[in-house]
């Protein structure tokens, strides 16, 4: 079965308040915009969730409900988990293993560093030095599993972000 798996980094967040803790920043307005536009472009390519996995951050989580809504996706499907906050990029490999194997596509909104260190192992040859602000990287694998993801071949199917030229 063919799989698809999508990584996004959170959107553009606000650092207006300097007493806030790192965990309840929220999206500033170029976040606010960017990430539904992220989602329209998602839909425009057919590459439509499944399953959405997000961390319970709160810019994490105004993300995914901006690119949830964009899809016409319904937020109460969506997996709020605590352990994508900063995580390192075993932590994801952990996720996979517990997604359900009638999954076709998942979304997974998380964090840098461990989202840029975990694109950079999905497929020989693709390397980048920072995942953007909302953006997006998918791979396509063949597997009747997700646990099986380590030792699959992987094809990055889109790397994209705002303000990308095309």
């Amino acid at each position: 079965m063919q799989r698809t798996l999508v990584m996004i980094r959170h959107a553009k967040s606000s650092w207006a308040n300097p007493l806030q803790s790192d965990f309840d920043r929220p999206l500033n307005e170029r976040g606010k915009k960017e990430a539904p536009e992220m989602g329209e472009k998602l839909k425009a390519l057919n590459i439509v969730p499944d399953l959405i996995i997000c961390s319970k951050a709160k810019r994490t989580r105004q993300t995914a409900k901006k690119i949830a809504s964009a899809l016409g996706y319904n937020l109460d499907n969506v997996i709020w988990e605590e352990k994508l906050y900063h995580c390192i990029p075993s932590v994801f490999e952990e996720i996979l293993y517990e997604v359900k194997d009638d999954v076709k596509t998942l979304f997974i909104i998380a964090h840098n560093p461990g989202i840029t260190e975990f694109v950079n192992q999905l497929s020989p040859g693709f390397g980048i030095d920072n995942m953007p602000t909302c953006g997006v990287a998918a791979v396509t694998f063949e597997a009747d599993e997700w646990n099986k993801f380590p030792l699959v071949n992987r094809s990055i199917i889109l790397f994209d972000y705002p303000g990308k030229e095309s």
